[in-house]
């Protein structure tokens, strides 16, 4: 990350929120010298909207839930494609897969490679299932990383003592946390996490919609 190699040669940083930034020194004229010298003068003037900097390791820890999480989504994926490949086989075929509860337990997987499918199809359908094992085998390798940092990390045992939260969202929500400390006030932290509702004003009317769309999607 830039701000580390900067800070690494003993230069002063500060993150910027871009979305607040434009905001603030919205221009039609954009060149790289407009942009400098806007955020010089919001500098000088104290107007910069920062954001938090996280550590390197707190960055690392993000790395391995985010691998996690693109792995995850991979295996979903792969599932959809095989049940969408396997929704377009015979009644025979069908019937014989209705009578298992769950196609990739070790006995659906059984069941799955001893379908009576034609050549192609077979072959398709053990390529997924090849696909599938090696992310299901990236995911346990990536919940061993998960756990070392659930270890190292007193916050997310004791967010783990709040019903509903596994080990995984835990260290999930201790990670996007970080310093809870930075949060002045409890409503700065819902809407981080933004999970506080949309308000719409007008004279004396007010309204409340949905939970706002800004803020830690990983969070909310």
């Amino acid at each position: 990350m830039m701000v580390d190699v900067l800070e690494d040669l003993g230069v002063e940083t500060r993150v910027a929120n871009a979305k607040e930034v434009k905001a603030i020194a919205k221009a039609k004229v954009k060149t790289d010298r407009q942009d400098s010298y806007k955020l010089a003068h919001l500098l000088r003037m104290g107007y910069i909207p920062e954001v938090y900097k996280r550590s390197p390791e707190n960055r690392s820890s993000q790395r391995v839930l985010r691998q996690r999480a693109f792995y995850v989504g991979k295996q979903t994926a792969v599932k959809n494609r095989l049940r969408a490949l396997l929704a377009q086989q015979g009644e025979e075929i069908r019937q014989e897969l209705a009578r298992v509860e769950n196609l990739f337990t070790v006995k659906g997987m059984r069941v799955l490679e001893g379908l009576a499918l034609l050549e192609r199809e077979a072959k398709m359908v053990g390529a997924l299932l090849r696909t599938f094992r090696h992310l299901k085998e990236r995911i346990n390798e990536t919940n061993a990383l998960v756990n070392e940092l659930y270890e190292s990390m007193p916050s997310a045992k004791l967010i783990q003592t709040v019903p509903g939260f596994s080990r995984f969202l835990s260290v999930l929500v201790a990670v996007e946390i970080a310093d809870i400390g930075r949060f002045e006030e409890v409503g700065k932290f819902h809407a981080y996490a933004g999970v506080v509702p949309s308000t719409h004003s007008s004279g004396d009317v007010s309204y409340h919609g949905r939970i706002i769309k800004a803020g830690n999607r990983w969070l909310r």
